[in-house]
Order: structure tokens, then sequence, then C-alpha cells
């Protein structure tokens, strides 16, 4: 019986065509025109807005690029990731939004789903150097006495060294970049599970180093880190104005990077929960309507971003401004005195 049902499972993966080899054209939309037009407009919108924010964000560091503490340069990271999705990604999929299908052929499918996965996978791995920046600068206070700039700039090299791997592992023969299912954008053949064992090892790798591993690292690192303030705020009352001060700035860093990594995830979970039902679920069972959703918000994420930071920015200003005028009132009590 286990003999007959192993051949069984192995003739339908066989027999098994993912979309884009069935008959029909895989680049048409399968959507209406009027929604193709309402997706084409919405990602307009989002596209100039992340690239707004994002070149405003690396256009405004740059003009203190000396002066950059390790945390802000990967902030600085994530920027110049949020930008390359917007500039090099999305006007691909609005002309293809526009114009009712795909009209950039395989050669630019690849190209789109490479750039994608790339600059995405580059994100998420940066929040998790950021997470773990933050857990060992509040949890671990020496860490922060030997913490380098020279340092930061060895984490991007492993960082874009980490992205380039696994974004181009595909094009070894071990995976691919196919359109999805409504036919006006490109991504990770998940489908490539369904077809064979091969298939599905790829993918479960893609899952776990590109996805689980760092998400894991992620709440590790901020859950140890309410912790380590819930049970240290008293302790912190009793320092000095200056430690007080110091404390909260990096406290306000920490929120950012909450908050980014919290934006982040939100985005991509619906979408990483689709691709992974299309990957090991029944095949062809999710409605294509519906798989148009999560990677619709997903594209949205660049966006947020640049908001954290001018919301946070200015509370970092009134920290910042107050610290100051402690200072200068006990200068000038010294002074009188």
């Amino acid at each position: 019986m286990n003999g007959m049902a192993s051949d069984h499972n192995t003739s339908s993966r066989e027999e098994y065509l993912p979309h884009y080899l069935q008959k029909e054209d895989p680049f048409a939309s399968k959507l209406s025109r009027e929604a193709d037009i309402i997706a084409g407009f919405y990602l307009t919108v989002i596209g100039i807005l992340s690239t707004l924010g994002n070149g405003y964000v690396i256009f405004m560091s740059s003009k203190r690029k000396k002066k950059l503490r390790p945390a802000e340069i990967m902030t600085v990271n994530l920027a110049v990731c949020d930008l390359g999705i917007s500039v090099v990604g999305k006007p691909f999929s609005i002309i293809s939004f526009f114009s009712h299908r795909w009209v950039f052929g395989w050669m630019g499918c690849r190209w789109y789903g490479w750039a994608g996965f790339f600059f995405g996978c580059g994100s998420l791995i940066t929040m998790t150097a950021v997470s773990l920046d933050r857990y060992l600068k509040i949890c671990h206070l020496s860490y922060g006495t030997w913490l380098k700039r020279h340092h930061a700039f060895i984490s991007l090299a492993i960082i874009w060294a980490y992205a380039t791997f696994w974004a181009t592992v595909p094009f070894a023969g071990v995976g691919n970049y196919a359109p999805e299912p409504f036919g006006t954008s490109c991504t990770l053949d998940w489908w490539l599970a369904q077809a064979s064992v091969a298939g599905q090892a790829f993918i479960l790798s893609i899952l776990f180093f590109c996805l689980l591993f760092p998400t894991a690292v992620i709440v590790f690192s901020y859950v140890k880190i309410i912790l380590k303030v819930k049970s240290s705020t008293k302790e912190v009352a009793h320092y000095d104005t200056r430690i007080q001060n110091s404390n909260v700035l990096e406290m306000k860093l920490t929120k950012v990077a909450m908050l980014i990594c919290a934006g982040f995830l939100i985005a991509w979970i619906p979408y990483a929960v689709v691709s992974v039902w299309s990957a090991f679920g029944q095949p062809d069972s999710v409605p294509i309507q519906f798989s148009v959703v999560p990677t619709l918000l997903a594209k949205s994420a660049a966006m947020y971003n640049p908001i954290i930071y001018q919301v946070i920015d200015c509370k970092f200003a009134c920290c910042r401004s107050g610290g100051l005028k402690t200072l200068q009132k006990k200068n000038s009590s010294k002074k009188s005195r």
C-alpha cells in the first residue's frame, strides 16, 4: 500500500503543470481591466511616495555621513533597499498593470523577480542586523563600547552578499522566477514544490534562511529588549540627566527599529502565507483575485519606513533639545556659583 501511495504521489508530481506552462498565455492578465487600472494607480502612488521618502532619508543622511552611528548606517542601508525596490521594480509592474498584461517577456520577468527578491531579502536581513544591534546595545551594555563604524560596514558587506547569494541561487538550476497567477507581475517560482522533491527542498531552504530564521532573530531580540527595559526602568531613574537622555535616545532608536520591523512583517506575512500555500497546498487552490491582494500589500512595505523616521525624528529633536537645555542650565548655575 505504501508503495502504491508513493507511486501515486510521484506520478501526480510528474503530471502537475504550473499555471505558466499551461496552454493559456502566462503573461495575459487574469483580472478585469478596471482592476488592473486601480492596481496600477495604487502602485504609482506607492512608488512615488516611497521614492521621495527614501530618497529624502538618503539625501539627509549623506549630509552628515561622517557623523552617522552604526545603527544609523544600517537604517540608511534599509532606505537604499526600499529605494531599489521602488526604482528598479515598481515601473515594470505599473506599466504591466496599465497594459493589462506583462509586456517584458521572460527575461524581464526573471529580472523583476530577482530584483524584488534581492532587495526584499536585503531589507529583512538589514532589519535582522538592526534588531541584534539593539539587543546587544540594550541588554549587553559593554557591547556599545567596542562597536565602531567599520563593524557596521562589514555587516553591510555580509548583508549584500547574503541577499545576492539567495536571489541568484534560482539561476543555478535549482529554482526559477515565474509570472504570478494573475499575470501582470513575477515572483519566485513557488510552484516548483508541487512538481518535485528537489523543488520542495529549494522552497523550504528559501523559507528558512530568508524568512523564518531572520524573523525568529528579530522576535527574540525585541522580546529580550522589552523584558530588559521593564526590569531596568527603576535603575535608570537614579542616574544623572546625561545618562537618562542617552538612554532615552537609545530607546527611541529601538522603537524606530521595532516599528520598521513590524511594518515590514505585517506587509509581507500575508504574501508569505499565500506563497507557502501555493507551494505546499492543493495545486491552484488559491483564487487568482485573492492572490493579488497580498502581492499589492507587500509592495507597499517600502513606503512605511520614511513615515516612521519622520514621526520619531520629531521626538528625537525634542529629546535632544531637552537634554541640551538641561545641560545649559547646569553649566550656567555652575558659572554663577
